[in-house]
């Protein structure tokens, strides 16, 4: 299998990574409504036993569960995958949520314990928020990687002007951005800036929160669970709804002339940008887990992001 090597860290990483937001369950602010914790372990071993060599989480999903499941997992695994986290989300004992960047030394603790493990192999900022804390918290990020609890620190959901920030503290590993075929904000500015200075990028959200899987419809986005964070989501309202699902039919249609899923389509247009370094696929059961594995290998033809291409200047 085909890696690629992370920013100015040493980890190789397979081109998709098991995304563990969902793993949370529900009864949260940005849930994606209920989870069976026995599905979500099985996952994260399908998973590992098919390769995939590293798990990005964070401690906000599920308030501390998405951390402690996956823990759970590998250490149930023979195999040890590398292990993505973030801080700078906190909630209080009423599941209140708030951002902040001054908890960030607590946090990590916390982390360490639910994922048991004895170092982070990659710690981020989750959002720049405050944003003029930054400084102090880029500052504990790089006191964390001194003192050998995390082994790489990178940021999420950060602007270019915010990573310049931080670059004049230590040097940023790698961002998580959101990217899709529905969301391009990246491409002007960001995504060059990473490429100039290299930092790796691990996108999420490549298939538009399941948008672009080719297993949603109308009728399902319906019936989403009332604590599911996509039913208030303008993606999946009118009028973007129907022309979102259209670009998830064109995505089957040319998945299905090579025997890959429309989802396994959307994360290879993510992929097919060089300044992508691998993309964050979630998982609720093996079942999920198998039907994206094909993105390990699978590449666009020129022909087919074209064709891709020519369908989204028609529908701006």
């Amino acid at each position: 299998m085909e890696m690629e090597q992370l920013g100015n860290s040493e980890m190789w990483i397979t081109p998709i990574g098991f995304g563990a937001w969902a793993v949370g369950g529900g009864n949260w602010a940005f849930s994606w409504g209920p989870q069976d914790d026995n599905a979500s372990i099985a996952a994260i071993r399908k998973a590992i036993d098919l390769g995939i060599n590293w798990i990005d989480t964070a401690p906000i999903y599920g308030l501390g569960h998405s951390e402690t499941i996956v823990g759970e997992a590998v250490k149930q695994s023979p195999v040890k995958p590398l292990i993505f986290t973030k801080s700078g989300m906190v909630w209080d004992d009423r599941r209140g949520i708030r951002r902040t960047l001054l908890e960030i030394r607590r946090e990590v603790e916390d982390s360490l314990r639910r994922l048991q493990v004895d170092v982070i192999d990659l710690y981020q900022i989750h959002w720049p928020v405050e944003d003029a804390d930054i400084e102090e918290g880029w500052t504990a990020m790089a006191e964390l990687k001194h003192q050998g609890k995390v082994r790489h620190i990178g940021v999420s959901n950060f602007s270019v002007e915010q990573m310049e920030r931080c670059m004049k503290i230590a040097p940023i590993t790698s961002l998580q951005p959101p990217y899709s075929l529905l969301n391009r904000s990246i491409e002007a500015e960001i995504l060059p800036f990473c490429m100039d200075h290299g930092i790796g990028v691990i996108n999420y959200s490549p298939q538009a929160s399941g948008l672009l899987s080719g297993a949603m419809t109308k009728e399902r986005v319906a019936k989403l669970p009332e604590d599911d964070f996509r039913r208030n989501a303008k993606q999946f309202q009118e009028p973007l709804l129907s022309r979102n699902l259209a670009q998830a039919e064109l995505l089957k249609q040319i998945g299905a002339r090579r025997g890959v899923s429309a989802g396994v389509v959307a994360i290879a247009w993510t992929l097919a940008n060089p300044a992508i370094t691998a993309a964050i696929v979630g998982g609720r059961s093996p079942e999920q887990v198998e039907g994206v594995w094909p993105a390990v290998k699978y590449r666009l033809t020129g022909e087919e992001m074209q064709e891709i291409q020519s369908f989204m200047d028609a529908n701006r």
